[in-house]
């Protein structure tokens, strides 16, 4: 799942978050939070390992996710974007005034159900190219999480690679279910043509036999 974490934030005050996986990526996105105040709009990538915390804040608000480095960035940037228009959509002016985690009992579920669209489904890039939105992204530049974070804060980031696997696996069997059931589908028609093929043919070679009497004269 190339995208694994995300979060929505106004200043260092979290609004709403979900993780994918057993991670302490909440615990170094607060610091990143704090390690870039300000208000002033920005897209930023930080390193660390083989993930990548992507960075956008708009307006004051701060939409950021934590994933695989081979998403590359237009596919973050593009859940990223989208996070932040469905949040302001949804909540307006209340954004301003939100106690910390105000909006994460119902966001979150938001989080989860976009970041599993981002991760795995195609047309979620595709669509972004069509619509050549994310050509500024490119202009992004990945910098090592450690000159945000003073070396005496830095924190590895911890990720439970058995809890990803058991993600992949569970996905992998749905998808394994979903095959069965289409070529089960599949057969069964196939079945019902031969059916339907070999009765025309007993018909028609009734009907030969019969002289070219019609088979219910023939019966």
């Amino acid at each position: 799942m190339p995208i694994l974490y995300a979060l929505v934030a106004r200043g260092s005050v979290v609004l709403a978050e979900f993780s994918g996986t057993q991670t302490n990526a909440s615990t170094i996105a607060r610091q990143i939070l704090e390690k870039t105040p300000g208000n002033n709009d920005m897209n930023v990538s930080y390193s660390q390992d083989r993930y990548i915390f992507h960075v956008k804040r708009t307006d004051g608000l701060t939409v950021l996710c934590m994933a695989d480095d081979v998403a590359g960035r237009r596919i973050p940037f593009a859940f990223l974007e989208d996070i932040h228009q469905r949040f302001v959509r949804t909540y307006g002016r209340a954004v301003l005034s939100a106690q910390a985690y105000g909006m994460n009992d119902e966001f979150s579920r938001v989080l989860s159900q976009q970041m599993e669209y981002y991760s795995n489904d195609p047309n979620a890039d595709r669509i972004n190219r069509l619509k050549g939105e994310m050509g500024q992204v490119r202009t992004v530049m990945i910098d090592n999480i450690d000159k945000v974070l003073e070396r005496g804060d830095r924190l590895d980031l911890l990720v439970d690679k058995t809890d990803t696997m058991q993600t992949n696996t569970l996905r992998f069997r749905k998808r394994t279910r979903q095959f069965r059931t289409s070529v089960w589908w599949k057969n069964v028609k196939l079945t019902i043509a031969l059916i339907l093929l070999i009765l025309v043919i007993a018909y028609v070679v009734l009907a030969f036999v019969c002289n070219g009497v019609t088979l219910p004269s023939c019966i």
